[in-house]
Formats: structure tokens, sequence, C-alpha cells
């Protein structure tokens, strides 16, 4: 009895050690790319302006690089709201409606949906391109935005489907006795209930917007309209077109801010929103 105890208990701790061995290993290779962009950005003769060490030289030239830092940031907010919340309007909207009516080609309309992702990113971009050109949305943030919602319905509709389909009908049964409507009932109850979803796909359509780099480059003509991802690739100087390393290596890390300081944030919504999205009740 002892002796198997003893086994079970090892048995636990070996199981223990190689799980968090490998999660700290896993950890460790995630982490080391954005630790050395880092270290790059603070560290060398361009960082101080003269001789090597720590500095913030390349965050100034950063700072004034084009239209400015700030421009390009900015640039990169409004794409990323505008698909956000183009994302979360449609896909709530969509995935109730999936998941409580019943109209004819629901099915069909729903698979059509997904269908959008077996068809590659770059190759309709250019058809995309000059079907916007006619309704004079070109070189327009807003456009940029627009493309990368339709990108992310697949995964939003399906999301907010399942999280739909997981909640009990009573309650919304409930709701419509007590004289709601249809829409009353998703915005006074069910809203509530499909947070960490909505969080989800806000989520996945910000980081997917945020780091974009093919659609603005082929929307957007104008240097100033140009999103953060398009800015830093733009990123040169010198003679024959030498890369400004340290200043690139800033501009991954203060692009990089924003996303991990979104995720640490709603990570906890994230993973239940994934758990219930992901798995029908």
């Amino acid at each position: 009895m002892t002796a198997l105890g003893i086994t079970a208990t090892a048995r636990r701790r070996i199981g223990d050690t190689a799980f968090y061995s490998t999660s700290t290993v896993l950890a460790v290779l995630f982490i080391s790319p954005l630790a050395w962009s880092f270290f790059t950005s603070v560290y060398g003769s361009r960082a101080t302006g003269g001789e090597p060490g720590f500095g913030g030289d390349n965050y100034a030239r950063l700072v004034d690089y084009g239209a400015g830092l700030w421009q390009y940031s900015w640039n990169s907010i409004v794409v990323s709201f505008v698909a956000v919340a183009g994302t979360l309007l449609v896909s709530v909207l969509g995935g109730y409606a999936f998941a409580r009516f019943r109209f004819p080609g629901k099915n069909l309309i729903f698979l059509g949906a997904l269908a959008i992702l077996m068809i590659p990113h770059p190759t309709i971009l250019v058809p995309l391109y000059t079907m916007l050109g006619w309704v004079g949305m070109q070189n327009s943030l807003i456009s940029v935005g627009l493309v990368l919602v339709m990108f992310q319905l697949p995964f939003g509709l399906f999301m907010m489907r399942n999280a739909f389909e997981a909640l009990p009908k009573e309650i919304e049964e409930a709701a419509l006795l007590d004289g709601c409507s249809s829409f009353g009932a998703l915005r006074r109850i069910l809203l509530r209930a499909v947070v960490p979803a909505m969080v989800t796909v806000g989520m996945f359509a910000f980081l997917a917007a945020w780091n974009e780099f093919l659609t603005p480059l082929i929307f957007l003509t104008q240097g100033e309209s140009f999103t953060l991802p398009v800015a830093l690739v733009s990123l040169r100087s010198g003679e024959m077109g030498a890369i400004d390393l340290g200043a690139l290596q800033a501009g991954i890390v203060v692009t990089a801010i924003p996303c991990l300081l979104i995720f640490i944030l709603l990570q906890r919504h994230y993973v239940r929103g994934f758990a219930a999205g992901a798995v029908r009740g």
C-alpha cells in the first residue's frame, strides 16, 4: 500500500516536473525574441549617440521618423478600432441570428461565411482595392478596417453562434414573456452572458488589425496614412538603403506593448470565452 502510494506520488511529481519544465522552456523561447528586441533597442552606439552603452536615442529617432510615431500609432488605432467594432457588431448580431432563428438557407449562409477562411488573403486584395475605388474609399483607414472585418467574420460568427447556443433558451423566453423583443432580450440580458466570447472575438480582431501589414500596404498610398507595421518596414536611413536596426527594434517594442497589455488585462475573459465559444453546450 505504501509502495503504491509512493509510486503514485513519484509519478505525480515527475509529471508536474515535466509539465513545468516544458512550460518554462516554451515561455523562454517565446519571450526571447522580444527580450532581444528590447535589449537591441536600448544598447549600442546608436542608442547612445556615440560610445557603446545603454541609451534612448533609438526611440528618439523612431519618434521623429517620417510623419512621426504618434501619427502612425493613431492610424493603427483607427484601423484597429474599426476592425474590432465592426467585427463585434456583425459577429454578435449574426451569431445570435444563426443560433436562435430559423430562416431559408441558414446553414448555407453560415458555411459561406466560414468559406472565407479557404480564400487566400492576398488573392482578393486587388479586386477589393478596385471595388473600393469605385466608391471613393481608396487610401482610407476606414476601408482598411472594413476589409479586416471581412477576414475576421468566420471566426467571430463561429464563436458567437456557439456562445449563444450554449445559453439556455429559457433565459430568452422569460425575457420575451416579460415584453422584451428579440433585440431587447439580446441587448438587456444575453449580451452580459456572452461577454467572455465577445472579449475573445475582439482580442483576435485587434491583434489581427494591429499587426496587419499586407492590407494597409496595398490600400494606403500616402506616407502619413501608414500604420505602424508599414512604417516600420519603411524605416531605413543612411546610404544604399541601410536599415536603422536600433530604431526598428524600438518600433517592434512599441508595437508589442499594446498587445501585451490588452492580453494581460483580458486574459481571464479570453480563456473563458474560448472555452464557451469553442464548445457547444
